[in-house]
């Protein structure tokens, strides 16, 4: 999936987030087709490459389905160039205790072909009581 518009990047955050806790999807080809294979994405100061994430997701998919996954809302987002910048809400629910809601900061650049090549993002989650 090439990103040339921010209505393509919107529908890559809804898409690859169910793609990836997809039991019949594999992985790998997910992630082939959203990134390049040297991508780079950092999430809250942690640098995960391809092998990384692929192991981030077999573990993820032992507690998350895609009937999980309860929302994808995207505030903002924005695309020049090559350059990105996406504000979005994730909800996930687990019914096993595992629910997830999170605000999220996404700053990325694309390769030539449209895929993504790197992702700083910082998150904020909303569920937690101070």
């Amino acid at each position: 999936m090439a990103i040339r518009s921010e209505h393509d990047l919107s529908e890559f955050l809804v898409a690859y987030t169910r793609d990836m806790v997809e039991p019949d999807e594999d992985p790998a080809e997910v992630l082939a087709r959203y990134f390049v294979p040297d991508f780079e994405y950092c999430n809250d100061g942690l640098v995960i490459n391809r092998e990384r994430m692929l192991a981030h997701v077999r573990g993820l998919r032992k507690r998350v389905t895609p009937s999980d996954v309860g929302s994808v809302d995207v505030h903002e987002a924005v695309l020049s160039g090559d350059r990105f910048a996406v504000r979005y809400t994730l909800d996930v629910t687990t019914g096993k205790g595992g629910d997830f809601r999170s605000e999220i900061y996404m700053f990325g650049h694309l390769a030539a072909d449209g895929r993504i090549h790197r992702v700083d993002q910082t998150t904020r989650d909303l569920l937690k009581k101070d």
